[in-house]
């Protein structure tokens, strides 16, 4: 059996347009918590056996009605936390100009250790989360494993272990709240079978 991986950004943050980053370690929102219920009988359906949370609020209020629902131990890494921000804590997360944007940029450009004080860069994430991710999967080789995590850990996961993405390929992965990517392991190598699957039991959720 290859190993298979089922991974989700947490559900719906309390004030969910704000940046909350590592720093700021929120609830879930009322939107959140029923999007965390939604989706359990369609993570049920994949008959996970390991369940990994980031140590976030957040994320833990994501996996835990799934592990209550499957008799699974949550898992805490602490290194999959969200990424830390610095300044952004509690800035609007939408907008053309601002450190956000211009970061993406760098970035985008290549310059991926770029990071303004107290924040992270690219090149900080991959780094913290990449190690966890190989411990995990080494671990629980030839299993079904749900990891709850957050967007841009998500999405550094995925630019880094799918061979065929990179960098650049940033705006083509979207990390939703509670969407499905659906990566599996053959010969060494991950492929994703899903990317940001959202179910219908999610969507309809107002």
């Amino acid at each position: 059996m290859p190993t298979r991986v089922l991974l989700l950004r947490h559900a719906e943050a309390a004030n969910p347009q704000v940046f909350h980053g590592a720093e700021a370690d929120v609830d879930l929102s009322e939107r959140g918590r029923r999007q965390a219920e939604a989706i359990v009988p369609v993570l049920a359906r994949e008959a996970p056996q390991v369940l990994v949370s980031s140590g976030m609020r957040r994320a833990i209020q994501t996996a835990t009605p799934l592990a209550r629902t499957c008799g699974l131990e949550l898992q805490i890494e602490p290194k999959l936390h969200e990424r830390r921000v610095g300044a952004l804590v509690g800035t609007p997360t939408r907008g053309h100009e601002g450190v956000w944007p211009d970061t993406l940029r760098r970035w985008l450009a290549g310059d991926t250790g770029f990071a303004l004080p107290g924040a992270e860069s690219f090149d900080d994430i991959h780094r913290r989360v990449l190690p966890v991710w190989q411990r995990i999967t080494t671990e629980h080789a030839e299993k079904t494993i749900v990891i709850v995590a957050h967007g841009v850990v998500c999405r550094v996961l995925l630019l880094s272990v799918l061979q065929e993405y990179s960098i650049g390929d940033w705006h083509d992965i979207h990390i939703d709240n509670v969407a499905i990517n659906e990566l599996l392991q053959d010969s060494g190598s991950w492929r994703a079978t899903r990317l940001n699957d959202l179910s219908p039991e999610v969507t309809n959720i107002a």
